[in-house]
């Protein structure tokens, strides 16, 4: 039976993952040459080709898929294990990683993870905040605030919260535009919103369905440029309420006759959701929502 090294499949799991040397190498804090001779060293050790290598990346062999997934269970094994040997230990340290959408992650979480710093010393927290689908299969993030609840894979989703959007203008715009009274004024106005085949979740698209808004002139990928093209009175922009209160220059554009409502969850990895650093972090976002949930409604 071939004598296989764990740090070898930690290795396949990584290029699995990101499909790419280069990219397994920058997760793994190694360099290209050790990633690609851990993968050969594995090959040689069982006698099986387990990628094939293109200039574009790197594919699994069927070879290879079956091992990442025996990989991946063992993985889920090893993580479980740890998380049941430290399920009494108060001392919380690692790190953490948080992916959520730019709004959320730079308006609401930021300002307060330093009070979990505070808390946990030696917590390590990253925040990937920035419009993406974050695959918790891949370990892109440990825990996820998404849009919508994953129907797929083993994932805990829980709801965080409601959230309330509309239209914001600056009062500069005002000031400076024609007066807007009913719907079909906007007509005359600047629309600011995201680029159509760049929209990272379907929740964010057909927000103006409701009412006769014209299509956006002014378009982002990035919701926290709207907000500050919206600030600069380049024009009108669908905002939610929990950002747009932090800027005092923003009016309300017909909030009685325009406004959306989606939701906020919460998600992490089934193999994940008992490791106590993870738990903890889980714990105090749910945590600050609630204490806050007027800001978002």
């Amino acid at each position: 039976m071939a004598e296989l090294d764990w740090n070898d499949l930690k290795v396949l799991l990584a290029v699995g993952r990101t499909g790419k040397l280069s990219a397994a190498a920058i997760k793994l804090r190694a360099d290209h040459a050790t990633v690609s001779r851990r993968i050969s060293a594995l090959e040689d050790a069982l006698q099986v080709k387990l990628l094939e290598r293109r200039s574009t990346g790197v594919t699994l062999t069927e070879q290879g898929a079956k091992l990442m997934q025996s990989a991946e269970a063992m993985e889920s094994l090893a993580i479980s294990s740890v998380a049941d040997l430290h399920h009494a230990e108060m001392h919380i340290s690692g790190a953490v990683r948080i992916g959520a959408p730019e709004g959320f992650g730079s308006y609401f979480l930021a300002p307060r993870l330093g009070a979990l710093c505070d808390q946990h010393p030696d917590l390590e927290i990253e925040l990937v905040a920035m419009g993406a689908v974050f695959s918790l299969s891949k370990r892109e993030a440990d825990i996820a605030v998404g849009l919508t609840r994953p129907e797929q894979g083993r994932l805990f989703s829980r709801k965080l919260t409601d959230y309330r959007l509309a239209l914001y203008a600056s009062k500069d715009y005002f000031d400076t535009h024609d007066p807007i009274a009913k719907i079909s004024d906007l007509k005359r106005h600047r629309i600011i919103g995201y680029i159509e085949d760049l929209i990272f979740s379907s929740e964010l698209s057909n927000m103006f369905a409701q009412a006769d808004v014209p299509p956006p002139k002014l378009r982002s990928s990035n919701l926290i440029a709207q907000m500050k093209a919206a600030v600069s009175g380049a024009g009108i922009c669908m905002l939610p309420a929990f950002i747009a209160q932090n800027h005092a220059q923003l009016q309300p554009v017909l909030p009685d006759d325009i406004s959306a409502r989606r939701s906020f969850w919460l998600t992490v990895h089934a193999d994940l959701r008992d490791l106590a650093r993870v738990r903890t972090t889980c714990d105090f976002i749910e945590s600050a929502v609630r204490m806050d949930r007027d800001q978002f409604l």
